[in-house]
């Protein structure tokens, strides 16, 4: 666990309807859904308010990039919501990429039995806890921080 760096992290999974938000534990032992927000004028506020809540060091927003590794439609929204996240809660704001992460959260509720339709609450909120539990793993093997800063505020420009 060399060069990971201890702190609670909040982990985003952007959507247009919906954004689901997880947290990690400060050892980054494991991610756990927190709640699913809608996608309205009060999202950045409400995230911002459990960034604070958690005092979470970093928050880390899933970018939906395509298979073969180029944006698709909603690559430049979740960027946009990036940057808006950045600047409200002031903390530093890491784009990871999250390909598959909503495939791999709709599969583990599958396996747990549940139906696509009685999921359609919880869904964003286990692709948060996906995409951030991978970014755990990635920090903690090779001790670098996953995905690309998008802002640190706490960084002189």
């Amino acid at each position: 666990m060399s060069g990971f760096r201890r702190g609670v992290r909040l982990g985003v999974d952007v959507g247009k309807a919906r954004v689901g938000v997880a947290r990690c534990d400060p050892d980054g032992m494991l991610a756990v859904p927190v709640e699913t927000v809608p996608r309205n004028e009060a999202s950045v506020a409400r995230i911002t308010a459990l960034a604070n809540e958690y005092d979470a060091f970093e928050v880390l927003v899933g970018l939906p990039v395509s298979l073969s590794g180029g944006d698709t439609a909603s690559t430049a929204d979740a960027r946009a919501f990036a940057g808006e996240l950045a600047t409200a809660t002031g903390r530093p704001v890491r784009l990871v990429d999250e390909r598959l992460s909503t495939v791999s959260a709709h599969a583990a509720l599958r396996e747990s039995g549940r139906s696509q339709r009685s999921s359609r609450r919880i869904v964003d909120q286990v692709a948060a806890v996906v995409l951030l539990q991978q970014a755990i793993d990635v920090e903690k093997g090779t001790g670098t921080p996953a995905g690309l800063l998008m802002s640190d505020p706490q960084e002189p420009a």
